[in-house]
C-alpha cells in the first residue's frame, strides 16, 4: 500500500519505507530527522516541463501526469526504487 504524507509530519514506525519526491530538500528539517529511505529528486518534472504543461491548452485528454513527463521519468523511478528495496 502506498500512503502520501507531508515531510513535516513526524515519522512513525507504521510509515514503512519512506520516499521523498521533491527536487529540493525541504527547509527546516534535517535528513536525520526526516528519516527518508530514498530521495527521488530525479523523477520530479523539470522547470521547463512544468511550465510547458501549465501553458499547454487542455483539451480534456490530458492526464494529471502528462505522458511526456511519464516517459522521461518512469524508467529512472522504477530502477531507483528497485535498487533501494534490496
Amino acid at each position: 500500500m502506498i500512503k502520501i504524507k507531508r515531510i513535516y509530519d513526524p515519522p512513525m514506525k507504521e510509515d514503512g519505507f519512506r520516499i521523498l519526491v521533491d527536487r529540493l530538500w525541504p527547509r527546516g528539517i534535517s535528513k536525520v530527522e526526516a528519516k527518508v529511505n530514498l530521495w527521488l529528486k530525479e523523477i520530479v518534472a523539470s522547470d521547463g516541463l512544468r511550465k510547458w504543461f501549465l501553458i499547454t491548452p487542455k483539451n480534456g485528454k490530458d492526464l494529471a501526469i502528462d505522458t511526456k513527463w511519464n516517459r522521461k521519468t518512469s524508467k529512472n523511478c522504477f530502477t531507483k526504487c528497485a535498487r533501494a528495496g534490496n
